[in-house]
């Protein structure tokens, strides 16, 4: 091996670049400071990326930073995955055996997929939330590592790297929020077109405020001059300088390339072609150097040693002196490890491998080829799949390159790099057809029952087919996040089995394109699942029969809940039991579980699902521990049973965490949101929803966790932003979204900010539409607060003029819906007898003793919200009939101070105002200052002048600002202002939500019927 050669072409002063080195070693000590810092350099090649880094590097290692290096490596089209991070991480092993082992201590077989030193890398589970278990595991590692010593992790060449890679890169950028950490990846910015993969990634980097991005310019005349004279050790001549800042346009390596071309006698002569700048260097070498360099150029990015002597079939003496030639004229290097060599620069290497004729580059790939089928010791065990693969392809060899693929395709999918296990096999199918069939004959499907059934085949004797490489694909897409590239493997795969020759393969594939088209919300997948019903009808059980007869049963009862979905789920379980398929087995009881509380037998329900959680626990299967725990705190939250079910949930959010399964734990901590706010726990409630926002970017549990949010916001009074939740979980949600159990709370979060803002024709709309769409079996405990939040917009707005007509249609399409609905547990009792007594209020029909049997009916529940409104209800009833005011008055008094602890604000001034229209003091509460007084009415309570109090009156019928300014004889822009003031006081958004606060305060008693008043009439 070689070390110490002189190259004399490098200029040993850092030309520039102070500016952007004072950026990075910013960063060095704001990561001191236990703050994360992210970087990226950017800059055409040969503009000077690598000496950028290399002078950072030197001061992180002057200040006691662990430095460690990792380039993207250039090998075929796929690249090698997680390449930089494997070379890195295999740094940090080196230089901190002991740490990295305790920062990877109990997850080192997933770790494994990145770093192999650290164990055997386990077959499974492979799922959607594989790779992101493995890049959150990734990133508590590095800021265990960094807990205490500054770590500077650096990525070259992002240009090149692979699709897994980039993913990782993203998520650490975004994920580490703690450790001396320094993240610095560089990329060639020349070769990022409009297309390339890097690109979409760069864009989303630019929008986090976390991640610097430094973009290094050409080199000036003087900076050119400057790096001459490093390079020459003397002052350069004028003449010189100009020439070369000409031809090199500012480009530090063609500005060293041009020295050291004329240092070799070849100053004249030269053309203007790039390439042939760059091999005129290499071209001056001995023979058997140029022989050398061209094989290193085929290898890769990097090339071994002992792997290039063994292709060069030179003696070590002839190697040895060969690379010595090489690395003195600086277009070889030793890699930092001294295991091989690579190009000085890349550009070096394009251009020579470039020149490579066609067949001898087959030729040496096919060297390397063979070399390693000989000898796998070579080089490292994880790389040799995959550049095998690459080298047989390159070599032009389609009967070795096609096990060679396969066999590095199942590698990635261990790695969880299932954007480069797609990419291979897409590369077997271009090669399936230049395969001979009786070659193909003797190829097996490779473990894939692990991925997709069997079909009822026997995989040891079947021979692979080209719909399994689809089938592989598809499934490979769709764990890589590629849904419309595996939506189009299956329309591929669904035309080849247009003839009907294999029905439980078409099954499947009908399946999966449903869950594409789902996921896509390209529509809801019944079409796709129908197909694939009728396809098995009729066939001997099978593990595809069952996932299809499971898959339909679940979504049925999501979409279209009956007695039909439960016989399929059992049958389901049933088939699976014959098979032997535990996993489609356990699956399906959670459905026939959720089903059998949905029908009326929660008890029995609730076991089954018990059971299957502990089972799935006790088989590892961590994806159906999750999907217990989600129905399961789902329904007991459904049954009332709030508290049972946040302690579920805070369980199941623990386990599914500690697995990794971010969407699993996400849907599972929005159900926990939805529990806490049940209980009053709102503050809690808000934490969880938000938290399930930063764990995933899949829709659906995003959606969920902000529709928990927008309804905090709506009972907190705080309409404007309930209005921007409802926006954006409708967003999430898509305008294919069909289950009831995400369709009907829209409709519920709708009426509700159509009702604060006084949109009573809204409210009624938003009824309509959500009683068109039905209310299914299980879904009452959606539907009950949904009718009861529009019964109580009805009674609010009784007496407001646009309110009259329509009144009697829109209150008995309410008590129609609600005959329909189920009360199967107290809570929903509960809700009936209150919406019942909305009913009556909206016209003006309730008693006290109505209100009396509705709060009889939620005290024993825990729900202090729904407690606190029955109570204001009950007293102002009592008040109203002259009855009994020391009742009234600790009704009253305890629903203040839970709308005090809960947030609750418009319920607060509700009750705050109605105490003080009846003289009853809320102490031992304390009342907002000017809310208590003997001497103020109402509307002096809220802060109003007595012009105000006129200018609100007629608000409340309706009038404009000129109506207004007619009626009281002042100028319309004198209105205005006063309606601005009112609203500000009254703190509302508009004149509609002013409005409907009038009216449901009763400021000014009933209002009659007006006629409008046209302008100037």
């Amino acid at each position: 091996m070689l070390g110490g050669v002189e190259t004399r072409s490098v200029s040993p002063v850092f030309v520039g670049r102070a500016d952007e080195l004072a950026v990075l070693t910013d960063a060095l000590t704001r990561a001191a400071g236990q703050e994360p810092q992210a970087l990226l350099i950017g800059g055409e090649a040969g503009v000077g990326k690598t000496r950028l880094t290399e002078e950072f590097l030197c001061e992180a290692d002057r200040r006691g930073a662990v430095v460690a290096v990792g380039g993207c490596v250039e090998i075929g089209a796929e690249g090698l995955p997680f390449a930089p991070f494997s070379t890195a991480l295999r740094t940090l092993h080196r230089l901190l055996p002991a740490e990295l082992a305790a920062a990877a201590v109990g997850q080192e077989d997933e770790l494994a997929r990145i770093l192999p030193e650290l164990g055997e890398t386990p077959r499974g589970p492979h799922d959607e939330e594989s790779t992101a278990r493995l890049f959150e595991l990734t990133a508590r590692m590095l800021e265990r590592l960094a807990a205490d010593r500054t770590v500077v992790l650096v990525l070259e060449d992002l240009h090149w790297a692979d699709t897994s890679t980039r993913h990782l890169l993203s998520y650490l950028f975004r994920a580490l929020g703690s450790g001396r950490l320094v993240v610095v990846a560089t990329y060639r910015a020349d070769d990022v077109h409009r297309r390339h993969p890097l690109r979409p990634l760069l864009a989303e980097l630019d929008r986090l405020r976390t991640v610097q991005r430094i973009e290094l310019s050409r080199f000036n005349r003087a900076e050119v001059r400057r790096q001459l004279a490093g390079i020459l050790a003397s002052q350069p001549d004028e003449d010189f300088v100009e020439s070369v800042f000409d031809r090199s346009d500012g480009n530090a390596f063609f500005v060293e390339e041009l020295v050291a071309s004329r240092a070799s006698g070849c100053s004249t002569g030269l053309t203007e072609s790039l390439r042939d700048l760059l091999l005129v260097r290499v071209e001056v070498l001995p023979d058997a150097a140029q022989r050398v360099v061209r094989i290193v150029a085929e290898g890769g990015s990097m090339v071994e040693y002992a792997l290039l002597r063994a292709v060069t079939r030179l003696t070590e003496d002839e190697l040895i002196e060969a690379l010595r030639s090489a690395v003195g004229a600086n277009i070889l290097l030793a890699t930092s490890d001294g295991e091989g060599y690579r190009f000085r620069h890349s550009l070096v290497r394009e251009a020579v491998s470039d020149d490579l004729l066609p067949g001898e580059r087959a030729r040496v790939n096919r060297r390397y080829a063979e070399e390693l089928e000989q000898d796998d010791s070579l080089i490292r065990a994880e790389e040799r799949v995959i550049r095998l693969a690459t080298y047989w392809y390159y070599a032009n060899d389609a009967v070795k390159a096609l096990p060679a693929v396969l066999a590095a395709s199942v590698a990635a999918r261990r790695r969880h790099a299932y954007s480069e296990q797609l990419r291979l096999l897409e590369r077997a199918m271009d090669l399936w057809e230049a395969v001979p069939e009786e070659v193909r004959g003797e190829l097996r499907p490779a473990d894939y029952t692990e991925v997709y059934p069997p079909c009822g085949c026997d995989p040891a004797t079947t021979p692979l087919k080209h719909l399994d490489l689809l089938a592989e694909a598809t499934v490979a897409a769709r764990f890589g996040g590629e849904r419309e590239r595996a939506l189009k493997l299956t329309k591929t795969a669904l035309r080849l089995l247009e003839d009907g020759h294999d029905p439980l393969r078409a099954a499947w594939f009908w399946t999966e394109r449903s869950r594409m088209i789902a996921g896509l919300a390209r529509g809801d997948g019944w079409e796709e699942l129908a197909k694939a019903q009728e396809l098995v009808r009729g066939l001997p059980p099978s593990q595809v029969h069952a996932d299809v007869l499971v898959r339909a049963a679940s979504w049925g009862m999501l979409h279209k809940p009956g007695p039909d979905n439960l016989v399929a789920a059992e049958r389901a379980v049933e088939y699976a039991r014959m098979v032997g398929a535990e996993d489609t087995e356990l699956n399906a009881r959670i459905t026939v579980g959720s089903l059998l509380v949905d029908s009326g037998e929660p008890e029995r329900g609730l076991a089954e699902m018990y059971a299957v959680k502990d089972r799935a626990a006790e088989l590892g299967l961590g994806m159906l521990v999750g999907r217990a725990h989600v129905n399961l705190t789902s329904h007991l939250e459904c049954l009332g049973r709030s508290g049972e079910a946040v302690e579920l949930a805070e369980e199941g959010a623990e386990l599914v965490k500690n697995s990794h399964l971010m969407d699993s734990e996400a849907y599972i901590r929005g159900n926990l949101a939805e529990s806490l706010y049940s209980l009053g726990r709102w503050e809690e409630a808000a934490t969880q929803a938000r938290r399930t926002l930063t764990l995933v970017s899949s829709a659906a549990p995003r959606a969920a966790a902000v529709v928990r949010l927008a309804y905090l916001a709506l009972a907190r009074g705080e309409l404007a932003e309930a209005a921007v939740q409802l926006t954006a979980a409708r967003t999430h949600f898509g305008s294919h979204e069909g289950q009831p159990q995400h369709r009907i709370p829209l409709f519920r979060l709708a009426i509700g900010v159509a009702a604060g803002e006084g949109r009573i024709a809204d409210v009624r709309s938003e009824v309509a539409t959500a009683i068109e769409h039905g209310f299914p079996l299980g879904n009452h405990r959606y539907a009950w607060p949904l009718l009861l939040a529009a019964a109580s917009a009805e009674a609010d707005a009784r007496g407001l003029p646009a309110a009259e007509a329509g009144r009697e249609e829109a209150l008995a399409v309410l008590r129609a819906a609600a005959r329909n609905l189920a009360t199967p547990v107290p809570v929903w009792t509960a809700h009936s007898e209150y919406l019942r007594a909305e009913l009556l209020r909206a016209e003006a029909r309730d008693t006290a003793a109505d209100w009396a049997a509705v709060e009889a009916a939620v005290r024993p529940l825990e729900r202090p919200y729904l407690l606190a409104r029955a109570q204001y209800r009950l007293g102002e009833a009592l008040l109203a009939a002259g009855g009994d005011r020391e009742a009234a008055a600790a009704l009253l008094q305890e629903a203040y101070a839970t709308a005090e602890q809960l947030g609750a604000r418009r319920l607060r001034e509700d009750l705050a105002l109605l105490a003080q229209r009846a003289r009853l003091p809320l102490a031992p509460v304390n009342i907002p200052k000017g809310l208590l007084g003997p001497d103020i009415d109402p509307v002096e309570a809220l802060g109003l002048t007595s012009r105000e109090r006129d200018v609100l009156r007629l608000v409340a019928v309706g009038h404009t600002n000129r109506q207004i300014a007619e009626e009281l004889f002042i100028s319309p822009k004198t209105a205005s202002v006063h309606v601005s003031n009112i609203l500000a006081k009254l703190g509302v958004a508009g004149r509609g939500e002013a409005a409907a606060l009038a009216h449901r305060l009763r400021l000014f008693g009933p209002v009659a019927q007006q006629p409008a008043v046209t302008p100037g009439g």
